[in-house]
């Protein structure tokens, strides 16, 4: 029963993402505005991590089987993908060097930042 509860919890905060989204003019997905709420609830503690923790852990470690359909769907779709396949592997690799080297270069900007404080 309390997985059931986390998971409304978890549907209901989604929902409200739905709802963001169609009131809002904003060209962002309702999956955004759902994320950026339960981030906003969480730090904010009007919903406790424990709320929702065991549910979203589970979803966590169940999401490769979710990316099955979108692996079917791109082989579905192969003869439009094959013309510009070069383009778009070399713009994934372009676009995943660049996010691991700012996210890398962000860490360790972060955490310096944090031993500076540590060692006040």
């Amino acid at each position: 029963m309390k997985y059931m509860k986390q998971l409304c919890i978890i549907m209901a905060v989604a929902f409200a993402g739905e709802v963001l989204k169609a009131l809002l003019p904003f060209p962002i997905p309702a999956s955004i505005y759902g994320l950026v709420l339960m981030l906003v609830l969480l730090i904010s503690k009007v919903l406790p991590l424990s709320a929702v923790e065991e549910t979203a852990d589970f979803l966590v470690s169940i999401m490769p089987v979710m990316f099955i359909p979108a692996a079917v769907g791109l082989l579905d779709a192969w003869v439009d993908l094959k013309p510009v396949l070069v383009p778009v592997t070399a713009i994934m690799v372009l676009t995943t060097v660049i996010v691991m080297v700012v996210t890398g270069r962000l860490t360790q900007f972060f955490m310096g930042l944090q031993h500076r404080r540590e060692g006040k």
